[in-house]
């Protein structure tokens, strides 16, 4: 895990190494333990490192393999990069280091682009051939790690920040409007190519970009999801199913111990994350260290669950740690939090996710952590009424869209309103592609594949990486999502959604934390703007620099603020947070 850079000149000129070197030191903490530079002709790249895996100086990078006229930027971890090495030698290369970096340079030169079907992991990368000049990017199939990207007729930059980016003045980095289409109606996600500045795009999940030394590129994706049964599967009972990703899932989780460090645990006291250290334990870990946090209650809005967290750390027998933050420190370090977010994410568990890296970083460098979970295995409360609707796209936007178009008309100034309702016409588009024929297939492929990428896969990114933590993702292991795709929706949607999964879990864990009200990472303080985080949010639209932005309509804004805990989405989130979090980042990012 690590934080990567580059700049590729198209107009004679060569990259300033200096300017590279400023975006890659905005991103020192997602890469702590290290830091480099390279140049060749009119391409550079830049890194910090994070010593995960081969924690010698031979894994540094950027790295470069002059004998095959190659060099790389790599953020990430490949789980089979032992066997693809054992591959690759058995093929003729030879290594310098121990570490997954090399790898890809290797089966790059063997494979061709078509390398990536052989990775499992989660990655983003830049590649660049000596000879040919030519550069080829790519992100992991789901989009666990980022990779945002400008670009003009003289050149082509890329890193894993908005921030990093940022750092250029002769990037647009005003608001754009489609973005904000899509900010404040399809839940907050902006989803690729978008992002919420004019200037700057990022590179969409399971994407190979390739940039010849003039300056033409292409993309293509290289995998999706299909749902459906294999043939072979057609005769399947329930039985079958749920040992079929029984074992999967095994697997994800084995493959997710791959390091030259410890390894944790996200604990919630969930299903999920309890799952996952059931089957750590499982696979012989002993003395696991686990991790939970909770905050003070609102009113009756519990704000921990360690009542549950407890039950598995005590049955596993795990060196577990709770942690207990005031209201006091959640507030301090909010903006401490939007300063680490790549965009503005409105979830109220980021400054959770924050708040708890930052602990838990001073115990381990590496954690699993749940997420994926209900987007893959139907968790959610907008699956079930996708089975039998005869309007998928009505339903699933009555559900998961926090406002309508006309809605949006109210919020929005004239001049930042979009012709066309865009976050309607992107899931339309999702919907009518092939691969996923049933309405209930259809929302759970565009929430695994754009949804998860931009909203909590994006946070634990940011906030873990904001403390120098590796976060890795199980139930996001592209062969249990594949697998977990061809399993009928009904398995998936029973018992108050992931049936399947709490079969299984039923197996392997305590039933107490299986058979509950389904909870959630609670920070009740942002989601009920009460006192101070009320006013920390007032101060934010009404400040001078928001409002020249002119985004808000006035009226719609002093409904809001009159208000507050009366103007919620259907997922329950705050309508005035969404727009002072928009406020807060834009100032927190001196924009």
């Amino acid at each position: 895990m690590c934080g990567i850079a580059g700049e590729i000149r198209f107009d004679g000129s060569t990259p300033d190494l200096g300017r590279l070197q400023a975006m890659a030191d905005t991103m020192n903490r997602r890469g702590p333990d290290g830091a480099g530079l390279f140049a060749q002709r009119q391409t550079a790249f830049a890194h910090r490192r994070l010593k995960i895996i081969d924690l010698s100086d031979a894994a540094e990078q950027p790295m470069v393999d002059t004998d095959l006229g190659l060099s790389l930027v790599f953020n990430g971890c490949i789980y089979n990069h032992r066997e693809l090495r054992a591959e690759l030698a058995g093929a003729g290369y030879r290594f310098f280091s121990n570490g997954d970096s090399e790898v890809l340079l290797k089966a790059y030169h063997h494979w061709g682009e078509d390398f990536v079907h052989h990775l499992n992991g989660m990655f983003a990368f830049a590649i660049a051939e000596r000879e040919s000049g030519r550069l080829l990017l790519g992100r992991d199939r789901l989009g666990i790690k980022p990779l945002y990207f400008s670009e003009s007729d003289g050149f082509f930059r890329f890193a894993s920040s908005l921030q990093a980016l940022a750092r250029y003045d002769d990037i647009d980095k005003s608001l754009d409007a489609e973005a904000l289409a899509f900010y404040f109606s399809f839940h907050a996600v902006v989803p690729p190519p978008w992002t919420i500045l004019k200037g700057m795009r990022k590179l969409p999940p399971a994407t190979l970009m390739r940039i010849e030394p003039d300056g033409q590129r292409s993309t293509r994706q290289y995998w999706d999801i299909h749902f459906g049964a294999k043939e072979d599967e057609r005769n399947y009972s329930y039985a079958d199913w749920k040992d079929l990703i029984h074992v999967e899932l095994r697997q994800a989780v084995k493959r997710r111990l791959v390091a030259d460090v410890d390894v944790g645990v996200l604990l919630s006291g969930g299903l999920d994350s309890s799952l996952i250290v059931g089957l750590l334990h499982e696979a012989g870990q002993k003395g696991l260290n686990t991790f939970s946090i909770g905050f003070e209650s609102v009113g009756e809005e519990k704000g921990d669950e360690f009542e549950y967290s407890d039950i598995v750390a005590r049955h596993f027998d795990t060196h577990h740690t709770q942690i207990q933050i005031d209201t006091s420190r959640t507030l301090t370090e909010l903006d401490n939090a939007i300063a680490q977010m790549s965009e503005p994410m409105t979830s109220h568990d980021c400054i959770g996710f924050y708040l708890l890296s930052e602990e838990v970083s001073k115990r381990v460098k590496v954690v699993q952590s749940g997420q994926g979970a209900d987007e893959v295995f139907a968790g959610y409360h907008w699956y079930p009424p996708m089975l039998d609707t005869n309007d998928a796209v009505s339903a699933y936007a009555k559900a998961f869209f926090d406002r309508d178009r006309d809605e949006m008309g109210d919020l929005l100034k004239d001049r930042w309103m979009t012709r066309e309702d865009l976050p309607r016409q992107f899931v339309e588009a999702h919907f009518t592609k092939g691969g996923a024929e049933r309405p209930i297939d259809q929302a759970l492929r565009l929430d695994t594949q754009v949804m998860l990428a931009d909203d909590p896969v994006k946070r634990v990114d940011n906030m873990t990486m904001a403390w120098g933590l590796e976060a890795r993702v199980p139930f996001l292991d592209h062969e249990l999502v594949e697998a977990a795709a061809r399993v009928p929706a009904e398995y998936k949607t029973a018992q108050d959604g992931k049936g399947i999964l709490k079969d299984i879990g039923r197996e392997v864990i305590p039933s107490e934390v299986i058979d509950r009200p389904k909870g959630y990472f609670p920070v009740p303080a942002l989601k009920y703007l009460r006192g101070p985080y009320l006013e920390k949010v007032r101060d934010a639209v009404n400040s001078k620099g928001f409002q020249d932005k002119g985004v808000v309509n006035p009226a719609y804004l002093d409904r809001l603020l009159d208000d507050p805990e009366a103007h919620i989405t259907p997922l329950r989130g705050s309508k005035l947070y969404q727009i002072g979090l928009l406020a807060m980042w834009l100032e927190t990012h001196g924009l």
